[in-house]
């Protein structure tokens, strides 16, 4: 269908894809659309791996709460190194957005099987380090292609179609990964190697259905990676990564936010996986609508509207209610912090981002962004093993607090105010 849609569409200079012009331009590009089915079928091999990883290293390797923040920390934060290496590639190339996004896809899907090999803290984190390469190498070039193939007016709605859609496959990673473990004997090791097979499924798919980005493109100017960091000196960008940054260093990670509802209830390990099912689903079910809101209400206030779902989940994993409704509840929030952040972060920032400096741009604010989660990992990791789960929490959302409302101050004075 996304071949067949393709030719409806022009390629710029850049090597960017855009909806032609006509009597009716689409809200939502097919691009847009072939994207979102090769982050589908990647988050299902991706989830899948970060539905069972924490379980496997604190109970089946007995890593401490410190080490786990190490490698957790490594997980989500080590591809903030190469965010910036990624987009400048895809803008230099002369447009190469899709083969750079998809070299990540490769690096990512072949350091699934290493996880079969690896059973100690090293080799494990040096798997985990290759694995984000790979996303880092793939985010900002996918994120520019989306934003290209939009309108202006479109790009709330464009990430979240594409949001959705990534996670449809977020949703259905740990319902596969809970199936194979209860069906399996060695549960661990033939979840990785399912991985492994999906991964290299949506490589595949990105190949021959993801339009544009055509290797033989060439650009009206080679962008230089000093001009990609001067970007910087833009007011709105420079505030939107500011703001990013400081709100990743009180986000507390996926991982730890299950295993913290999994002390308070008592969830039985066989159960584990199908935790991250919950803010999967309320992200799936908000992403396009939130998208849509941002658009016309202002993406800052939808941004800093997650952040405080965010709060509130905290505030409730630190009281002392253990109904049986407190997953859902917290689940519910934590899937609309990210339904309100992720993609509309993306299209906020590419209000200040020239095209030709597009994927340049975006990996500025990821790097922000991944490495402020990165140090969040590491310090939460810390506080909780010194100081237990519970005072770790808590300056937790002290921090988020504090970020939160500098960032109200601080929010960029352009279009994505309200």
């Amino acid at each position: 269908m996304y071949v067949a849609d393709s030719r409806a569409q022009s390629s710029s200079a850049d090597g960017a894809v855009r909806p032609v012009v006509g009597r009716r331009r689409a809200a939502v590009a097919p691009a847009v659309f072939a994207l979102g089915a090769v982050s589908l079928v990647t988050d299902v091999s991706s989830e899948m791996v970060t539905a069972v990883l924490p379980l496997y290293l604190v109970t089946g390797l007995g890593l401490s709460p410190l080490g786990f923040g190490l490698l957790d920390g490594i997980y989500n934060g080590f591809s903030a190194l190469v965010r910036l290496v990624g987009g400048h590639l895809a803008d230099r190339g002369g447009g190469r957005h899709k083969w750079v996004a998809g070299f990540g896809y490769a690096v990512s899907a072949v350091c699934k099987p290493l996880l079969l090999i690896a059973h100690a803290l090293t080799p494990i984190g040096l798997v985990l380090a290759a694995d984000r390469t790979g996303k880092g190498l793939r985010t900002a070039p996918r994120d520019a292609l989306i934003s290209l193939s939009s309108t202006p007016e479109s790009r709330g709605r464009a990430f979240g179609v594409h949001r959705a859609m990534d996670t449809a496959g977020a949703l259905l990673g740990p319902l596969v990964a809970f199936l194979i473990l209860r069906a399996t004997v060695d549960g661990y090791d033939a979840v990785f190697t399912v991985s492994f097979c999906v991964a290299v499924a949506g490589v595949l798919v990105l190949v021959l259905f993801v339009p544009g980005g055509r290797g033989d493109a060439v650009a009206a100017e080679r962008p230089t990676l000093s001009a990609a960091v001067r970007l910087l000196g833009r007011p709105d960008l420079r505030r939107i990564t500011v703001c990013a940054l400081l709100l990743g260093l009180a986000t507390v990670s996926d991982s730890f936010v299950y295993l913290l509802l999994q002390r308070r209830l008592g969830v039985p390990d066989r159960w584990f996986a199908l935790l991250p099912l919950g803010t999967a689903a309320a992200f799936l079910l908000l992403a396009i609508p939130l998208g849509r809101l941002a658009d016309r209400a202002g993406r800052w206030l939808v941004f800093l509207g997650g952040h405080g779902a965010l709060l509130v989940a905290y505030a409730l994993l630190l009281t002392s209610w253990h109904g049986s409704g407190l997953p859902y509840v917290v689940l519910a929030l934590h899937g609309t912090f990210y339904a309100a952040t992720d993609g509309v972060l993306m299209a906020a920032a590419s209000d200040g981002v020239p095209e030709a400096l597009r994927s340049s741009g975006l990996a500025l604010v990821q790097t922000g962004q991944a490495m402020a989660r990165f140090a969040c990992s590491l310090l939460f990791g810390a506080a909780w093993t010194v100081w237990g789960d519970r005072a770790a929490l808590t300056g937790a959302a002290v921090a988020l607090v504090g970020c939160a409302v500098f960032s109200l101050t601080l929010r960029p004075k352009g279009p994505v105010t309200v």
